[in-house]
């Protein structure tokens, strides 16, 4: 921040009389007023970037009421889709001009994420953004007061709450339906821990590309957790069945492209060829798919989308909120539908097994 030459740091006194306008025009840029004209807010804008002026947040939230910081809840976790709902809502946030307060949470059990909620609402925080993707997170919210506007993102499409949430179903029903497309028989599931929304409603998009195909619906693979190790374990097991000449195994839906790596050197250390044995595809779209040996088809989630439009819909409840209206809960609801991403851990089946 620069300094006034007296060794102070300017305050909106000296941007008004730098700019050569009143202390209450100033006032009214900052807060983006309507009624300035347009050379006048250039000039004012141009004055506060020279002297480096910094608004005093707290004197403005004790004038407007608004103190532009909103609460996240989030968890500690190095998952690749949460982590970038995260980030996706941060920079968001910043393209608004709106401060974001963190709260991460060990665990999201009811008592966490209601005491999340209280620590940012001593914060004074404007709305609140949970990024809830287990169902005991969603019920935990059912349980917020209504007062403070609240969107939840990642907590599936079905949720009786304002959310913004990726379609899983759609994107794991297209997914499934490529693979037939391809040629492939039937097409197997490597699932999330079943207390994930993601998880569960991935099951539900690939059971339903099945069924509308007529397509034998096997019983999914399941694993602890989303990681690759689980992938691994779940690869070595599934590899011996790949050849059964009752159920030949010729295809694979991965729930997320962490399973889908250790899938793949489980089955590639079995012997099994990708595509040629096995078609493999993923969910998320992780930096790294495109390098695995082979490069991973995959299901790709927009997150920056996903934080613009959480903001967005937050925003518009705590405008509304500010108004004197009510913090309606169980809308908006807003889905984003992922893309497709084909490289070449997908192709038809060998000869015979189709």
């Amino acid at each position: 921040m620069q300094s006034t030459g007296s060794g102070r740091a300017p305050v909106m006194a000296d941007v008004a009389q730098a700019a050569g306008v009143s202390h209450q025009t100033v006032s009214r840029v900052l807060n983006d007023h309507p009624n300035v004209k347009p050379a006048t807010r250039d000039r004012v804008l141009a004055a506060i970037r020279e002297l480096g002026y910094r608004p005093n947040v707290a004197a403005r939230a004790l004038v407007t009421r608004r103190t532009r910081t909103l609460g996240v809840v989030s968890f500690n976790t190095t998952l690749y889709g949460p982590a970038s709902m995260l980030y996706g809502i941060e920079q968001a946030a910043k393209d608004l001009d709106y401060f974001v307060a963190v709260a991460a949470l060990a665990a999201l059990d009811r008592r966490s994420v209601l005491d999340a909620v209280d620590r940012l609402r001593d914060q004074a925080v404007e709305g609140l953004i949970v990024i809830a993707p287990q169902t005991s997170a969603v019920n935990a919210l059912s349980q917020v007061r209504s007062d403070l506007p609240l969107v939840a993102v990642g907590c599936g499409t079905h949720a009786a709450l304002s959310s913004v949430a990726v379609d899983n179903e759609a994107g794991a029903e297209r997914a499934t339906s490529y693979l037939l497309d391809l040629g492939h028989r039937t097409v197997h599931h490597v699932a999330g821990p079943r207390s994930w929304l993601d998880a569960q409603e991935r099951e539900v998009g690939w059971r339903r590309a099945l069924s509308a195909r007529g397509a034998a619906q096997p019983e999914p693979f399941v694993g602890g957790d989303w990681s690759s190790r689980t992938g691994y374990e779940l690869g070595r097991e599934l590899a011996a069945r790949a050849h059964d000449p009752r159920d030949p195994i010729t295809a694979l839906f991965c729930a997320n492209d962490h399973m889908a790596l250790g899938l793949l050197r489980a089955v590639q250390q079995a012997g099994l060829r990708v595509p040629e044995d096995l078609s493999l595809i993923g969910f998320d779209d992780i930096p790294e798919a495109e390098y695995f040996g082979p490069p991973l088809t995959t299901i790709r989630q927009d997150f920056d989308e996903l934080g613009r439009r959480a903001l967005g819909t937050l925003i518009e409840l705590v405008d509304l909120n500010a108004g004197g209206g009510p913090a309606p809960r169980n809308a908006p609801r807003v889905t984003i539908g992922p893309g497709l991403v084909v490289r070449a851990s997908t192709a038809p089946p060998r000869a015979g097994a189709a």
